[in-house]
């Protein structure tokens, strides 16, 4: 079951590129964007993680963080923030139990789904984004909902 604006977000404990455990409890107080992306370093994905880190000092001022979301090992998640300099958090759900818990699953059972959550101070789930091609969009729509917040 797809999580919906007003739901409580799924607690979740995952490893980041930084070799650290982050839990949704860690940004109790303050928003939240976590986005759901398929692979690293692909071009979809690099063109929505270079929009999100062009925009992150927006995000911060506004009072969030961004936090992205993919089945790649830590390892992996290190070499792609050091790539293209992204500044936030990016965490490894081996196994997609998260994006599950999230509903955030496969396109036509191929392609995990492209999916961002925007997460109140509370937990609570305030918009939700899903597209798979309008990489600019899930930025978009999320700085504008943090912003109205």
């Amino acid at each position: 079951m797809a999580v919906k604006i007003g739901d409580r977000a799924p607690n979740f404990t995952l490893p980041s590129q930084n070799g650290s455990t982050v839990s949704l409890g860690d940004f109790q107080g303050k928003s939240l964007v976590l986005y759901f992306y398929p692979k690293d370093d692909t071009p979809g994905c690099t063109a929505e993680s270079c929009a999100f880190r062009d925009q992150y000092e927006v995000f911060k001022a506004a009072g969030a963080e961004v936090v992205g979301v993919s089945s790649d090992s830590p390892e992996s998640h290190q070499k792609f923030a050091a790539k293209y300099q992204l500044p936030f958090i990016l965490l490894s759900d081996k196994g997609d139990q998260v994006r599950k818990q999230y509903g955030a699953t496969a396109i036509l059972g191929l392609f995990p789904g492209r999916v961002t959550y925007v997460i109140d101070g509370k937990g609570v789930v305030q918009y939700v984004f899903d597209s798979m091609l309008n990489f600019k969009g899930h930025v978009e729509e999320a700085l504008k909902t943090i912003q109205s917040m």
